[in-house]
């Protein structure tokens, strides 16, 4: 696929944005997006899947004077099919309810790409291309590394690489128009353990925007261990016990929580924190962010996708509730302004989402954490987080990981629950770890949490 400079999409989505102006909009914005990606996936050593693609794609949104609005998409880009898409997004627009609250936003998008170093969004070597013999060593070595590791092996059921780049240009009916691009890699394992009658499948991945800043073999390694650390586990006792969630489970854990905090959330009544701005409602260890601008970060962008520049947000600092998140529509609902926190799919309005999420974590290692616990539940993996519920933060979760005895690693463990409140857990929270780690968007760390309550024989 050969690109249209970025000239000529300038002029075309302007050209978009009026011709939907003149057939009726009140206002309009669009999304052009571009982009290409390569994976490479193998199965015991024997390729799996070997895929590259290109795409590109032009979304449209008009609004009329009462707020309503329209979303129409495609990929083909000549004037009978731009003028088609426009109708498309009229029509929608036409059938939408009124919302007084929607606007588009007519500041500053600080767009120049130039903050791409600062922010280090880029690689120049997946920009440049990563050679196809080179995803096919590395995944090679990743199913040599994880084979060779234990002898409990069974299979390596996937050992995967992809990479690519992105960009996208965003313009309104109001003067603002910035691009942004970003490049990505991602690697993951997936292996199957066997010991005896017990069989156990796991895995680890990992995510960058730099080639480099990946190390596959850590990502094979870790795969191995985390699988083999619930090998052959047996649920605990009942009873109440102080938990060590490791900076995975943190981090799923926290990001049911940070939508919670997202605006959206709260006027659809479908968050435990409306109306506790302020509130204390988790322990005083415990302090949450949202940082749009955090450099490397997998949720960074320059601007958000309605143009508006992203930020960074304090959504709890000592356990008391500091702000949300919001898009333009949910500001002007409360008032507010908006964080650079919108979202939006090629065929869907603007909503809230989190941009990069993580606590601020404490002083102590895990290993310091884990002794001084004595006797407990090390946490590495929870299921079910998504029926948690968002109303009465109320929740019961299968658990995997490894019972504490002395400080050290004892026994696995699984076939176990654990269930409780979520503000109550937050409320428990005794201290965190040093290790911040980020999984996609969301960063977790050793976190102790005293007096859960935890089913298992």
């Amino acid at each position: 696929m050969l690109y249209a400079s970025r000239r000529d999409i300038e002029s075309l989505v302007a050209w978009t944005i009026d011709e939907a102006k003149k057939r009726g909009a009140f206002g309009a914005d669009a999304i052009y997006l571009r982009g290409e990606s390569s994976h490479l996936a193998m199965r015991d050593g024997d390729i799996e899947d070997d895929v590259t693609g290109k795409t590109s794609a032009l979304s449209l949104r008009t609004l009329d004077s009462a707020g309503r609005q329209g979303i129409a998409y495609g990929n083909a880009f000549d004037r009978a099919d731009l003028l088609s898409l426009i109708e498309w997004s009229l029509s929608n627009c036409r059938n939408a309810k009124d919302d007084p609250y929607v606007a588009l936003f007519s500041g500053t998008s600080c767009g120049c790409e130039c903050g791409n170093d600062v922010l280090r969004l880029e690689d120049p070597a997946i920009l440049s291309g990563v050679p196809h013999d080179q995803r096919l060593r590395i995944c090679r070595e990743m199913t040599e590394l994880a084979s060779s590791s234990d002898k409990r092996l069974l299979s390596v059921r996937s050992a995967a690489w992809s990479d690519g780049w992105e960009e996208t240009f965003y313009a309104n009916s109001v003067g603002v128009a910035a691009w942004r691009r970003e490049t990505f890699a991602a690697c993951g394992v997936a292996v199957l353990l066997q010991e005896g009658d017990s069989v156990e499948m796991g895995g680890y991945d990992d995510e960058s925007h730099s080639f480099s800043a990946l190390d596959h073999a850590f990502v094979a390694e870790c795969a191995v261990k985390k699988t083999a650390l619930v090998l052959g586990g047996k649920p605990v006792p009942t009873g109440r016990y102080t938990l060590l969630l490791d900076p995975e489970a943190t981090s799923s854990l926290l990001a049911i929580v940070g939508e919670l905090f997202c605006a959206s959330q709260i006027h659809k009544n479908r968050s435990l924190l409306k109306g506790k701005l302020g509130q204390q409602i988790a322990s005083p260890c415990l302090s949450l962010v949202d940082d749009g601008r955090l450099p490397g970060g997998m949720g960074t962008a320059l601007f958000d996708d309605e143009g508006v520049p992203t930020g960074c947000t304090c959504l709890m600092e000592g356990g008391k509730v500091g702000g949300f998140l919001y898009n333009i529509r949910h500001a002007n609902e409360d008032g507010a302004t908006s964080t650079g926190n919108a979202s939006r799919g090629m065929a869907s309005p603007p909503d809230v989402d989190i941009t990069n999420l993580y606590p601020v974590p404490g002083e102590c290692s895990q290993a310091k954490l884990m002794s001084e616990i004595g006797r407990g539940l090390y946490v590495t993996e929870m299921m079910g987080l998504h029926t948690v519920d968002s109303v009465s933060g109320d929740f019961s979760l299968g658990v995997k990981g490894a019972l504490i005895a002395d400080g050290e690693i004892a026994s696995p463990v699984a076939e176990t629950t654990m269930a409780g409140n979520i503000l109550e857990l937050l409320k428990h929270v005794v201290v965190l770890g040093n290790d911040l780690k980020f999984f996609g968007s969301v960063g977790g760390c050793s976190m102790v949490v005293e007096g859960i309550a935890v089913a298992g024989k």
